[in-house]
């Protein structure tokens, strides 16, 4: 009798062992299946970037003009909120010298906006169990020559690293090293174990924001996947967020960029020529248009790139915050305190282009501002951020407690 209970036992403990593993398989598979596209993405994509110019807002379409008139802006817009499109517009030239006109889906290099990118192939890579954000950056090049920096310190800006443009861009003048053909992360790794300049400061002290972190990040993404860092952005991040328009561009590659959009630095006076100092990738790289950055934004939202659980690791602010609002997490700057809405959002500045990718979560608003005109008109922004009710997002606008001060012009 016993050994028909124990017989009985032992096979409803199978059957429970089965039921709970085919309850984790079936997870996975549905897991898995959510992350791939189907063709009602297709659809759904085209209807979050259709736009009707007569059902524009009109005081946001007068107020980018006078940015135009006023300020200089020379660029593409997009304003969205809950799946809509407000307004767009691309505003004035792509190439001045040749007067080409930018189109609604110019690619632009987007620089530092790439720095979120790089965060969430990171992240990815973490979720699959193929690193871990505590993983010193000697696991992966046993070279390099500094000691206590990991993953999560690159990410935050932590590492207290020097920046790599600064001094490649020195050592190659002075060595007379071939200035045509673009520098690649893995060269710029050697050349920081070979020449080991002197960092910032010591990991984990200070803030201390520049391109060498996520240069290193995009060069542990190469060796951890096997992949080139366009490779592995193109399979896990913009097809499957049907981003059709973005592409990581490197002068490793390619001679001259395959874009019509050319930076120009402050005035119209000259181009900005890409160099070898646009080979080095995850810092910057990435060429995109202001719908596949509305597209990004969705798939973020909807876990088809990043768990929740990424996410919110990724935007949980990791230094001391400035005027107790402004801070940087994993890949993005951010706003956010005490009765204020949580924003995530990034500017970028490199060769002759200049701007800014914010993404309200709460109030479900898209703000893109891409620009080839390095003159300073995306810091007249205030009045559109009040109109979208939203945070002023301007250091110099709050003070700690969260107050405006006495002028917009602090």
């Amino acid at each position: 009798m016993k050994f028909r209970y124990l017989i009985t036992a032992i096979s409803l403990g199978f059957l429970t062992l089965l039921a709970c593993t085919s309850a984790v398989e079936k997870a996975k598979i549905a897991e898995a299946e959510k992350k791939v596209r189907t063709k009602q993405d297709d659809v759904d994509d085209r209807l979050l970037v259709t736009y009707d110019p007569k059902k524009s807002d009109q005081w946001i379409a007068n107020f980018i003009q006078n940015l135009h008139k006023k300020s200089g802006f020379n660029g593409n817009v997009l304003v969205a909120k809950k799946g809509k499109i407000l307004y767009q517009k691309a505003i004035g030239w792509a190439d001045y010298l040749h007067r080409d006109s930018l189109k609604i889906n110019s690619e632009f290099e987007l620089a530092s906006i790439t720095k979120t990118f790089t965060g969430v192939a990171i992240m990815q890579l973490a979720e699959a169990g193929k690193l871990k954000l505590t993983d010193n950056v000697k696991k992966f090049f046993p070279n390099f020559p500094y000691e206590g920096i990991t993953i999560k310190l690159l990410l935050s800006h932590r590492s207290g690293m020097m920046n790599y443009v600064y001094f490649i861009d020195d050592i190659w003048r002075k060595e007379k090293r071939n200035q045509k053909k673009g520098v690649s992360n893995f060269e710029v790794m050697n050349v920081i174990a070979e020449k080991k300049p002197r960092p910032y400061t010591k990991p984990d002290n200070i803030f201390h924001y520049n391109n060498s972190n996520f240069m290193v990040l995009g060069a542990i993404i190469e060796k951890v996947t096997g992949k080139t860092y366009a490779e592995y952005m193109m399979e896990h991040i913009f097809k499957p967020a049907g981003m059709k328009n973005t592409h990581v561009y490197s002068t490793t590659v390619y001679p001259k960029i395959p874009v019509d959009v050319v930076g120009h630095d402050r005035t119209w006076r000259y181009s900005v020529v890409q160099n070898f100092l646009d080979g080095p990738v995850g810092d910057k790289g990435i060429y995109s248009t202001v719908h596949d950055l509305l597209l990004y934004d969705k798939y973020l939202k909807n876990g088809r790139l990043l768990s929740q659980k990424s996410l919110d690791t990724a935007y949980v602010g990791r230094n001391k915050p400035v005027n107790g609002h402004f801070n940087y997490g994993y890949g993005w700057r951010m706003f956010d305190g005490k009765g204020m809405d949580k924003v995530v959002y990034h500017t970028g500045w490199w060769h002759g282009f200049r701007h800014i990718y914010i993404r309200d979560l709460d109030k479900d608003i898209v703000v893109v501002l891409l620009g080839n005109l390095t003159n300073g008109s995306l810091l007249h922004l205030d009045d559109l951020f009040k109109y979208l009710k939203m945070p002023i997002i301007r250091k110099g606008a709050y003070t700690g407690s969260g107050s405006l001060p006495g002028s917009d012009e602090d």
